[in-house]
């Protein structure tokens, strides 16, 4: 019986590569109501729901499969539906944090486009107690509890009425810790304006946009997900991308070695896919300490081993904060083994990591 791992790999051939995706639009054909539904929920993790379901309604239209056809037009109408109604609402939140003085830079999330994240990132060089005020004032926003981790990283959560998606706002930080600073006031100062859906916002540029997916990817949660390949991969293919500002960006921050490698790890899974990898610069391929051959699936995610590969580019980034004498920045990163220790003691427990992570 088809599992995560199997639809795991229909979603990279149809996210990566939907022109040649024949086998994995059968894949789908295949599944029963509860593989399609189960499929479509990984889907949504994933942030591919439009991007992966769109070759499959083409597919079936040509071959006249109009059961199948009219599932997938279903689920891409009801994706649509939701970004329809999140869309003008993080244009509003944008507008009056703007107006207000606190300059919001849209992060990650309008990256998947024409898919969204489920959650709605933003970073602002702003204080956060005026980023309260205007959420809880002027949209009657509703404080998330904050985790240490949180905490460290002056990162809040805001329940919005009417909105499904949660607002995450980071305040003059970056990081799991909070260790960047001189880093993130970059997603400002180099911040581009960009037309999304009929409104227009504030993304970081290209080389901003794989740095905070390196940090999620390779400094936070040691996994990929199917965006996140898409994402880059596109980005990549533009020829936007200044490496010279990028390797620049990364070593401020301490995380050339893994910046290297998250696109090292993306050219390689576009490779399975497509059967050629990207363009990357012989300087990348060389930083880079390991590449996609270290991934692997294990339940719903592609994952990147923690031992030894997270925990050396961890050590790295550390040495190198030390070495430039950034001694605020290195002593929050040495709280890191802590609270991730006490994060996976909490989820064995109680299923949970929330209150630390």
């Amino acid at each position: 019986m088809p599992g995560s791992k199997d639809h795991l790999h229909a979603l990279c051939a149809l996210a990566l590569n939907p022109g040649a995706a024949a086998d994995a639009v059968r894949y789908v054909a295949g599944l029963d109501d509860a593989g399609r539904a189960e499929l479509l929920k990984l889907a949504d993790a994933h942030h591919v729901i439009i991007r992966a379901v769109t070759p499959v309604a083409a597919t079936a239209a040509t071959s006249g499969e109009s059961a199948l056809q009219q599932w997938a037009e279903q689920a891409i109408a009801q994706e649509r539906s939701r970004i329809a109604s999140a869309l003008p609402r993080l244009h509003a939140i944008c507008t009056q944090l703007e107006a207000a003085g606190c300059p919001a830079t849209v992060m990650k999330s309008l990256d998947h486009w024409p898919d969204l994240g489920n959650d709605l990132d933003l970073y602002t060089t702003a204080g956060e107690r005026r980023v309260i005020e205007i959420m809880v004032n002027r949209f009657e926003a509703r404080i998330e509890p904050q985790s240490w981790c949180d905490r460290l990283a002056n990162k809040w959560n805001f329940a919005v009425p009417g909105m499904r998606e949660l607002v995450e706002v980071h305040s003059r930080r970056l990081g799991q810790t909070g260790e960047h600073v001189a880093l993130a006031r970059r997603f400002v100062s180099r911040r581009v304006e960009q037309e999304i859906g009929g409104y227009r916002f504030f993304l970081p540029a290209p080389e901003e946009r794989i740095i905070v997916a390196t940090l999620q990817r390779m400094y936070r949660h040691f996994y990929f997900r199917v965006c996140d390949l898409a994402n880059s991969a596109a980005l990549v293919e533009t020829g936007a991308l200044d490496y010279a500002e990028l390797k620049k960006a990364a070593e401020l921050g301490g995380i050339w070695p893994g910046v290297a490698s998250y696109l090292v790890i993306v050219s390689d899974f576009v490779k399975k896919y497509r059967s050629t990898g990207l363009n990357l610069p012989a300087e990348v391929r060389t930083a880079a300490r390991f590449g996609g051959e270290k991934v692997f699936s294990d339940g719903k995610f592609l994952r990147v081993p923690i031992m030894p590969y997270g925990a050396a580019l961890y050590t790295e980034q550390v040495t190198r904060t030390a070495l430039r004498g950034d001694v605020p920045a290195t002593f929050r990163l040495s709280l890191l083994p802590t609270l991730a220790a006490s994060a996976a003691v909490a989820y064995r427990i109680t299923g949970s990591d929330k209150g630390v992570w």
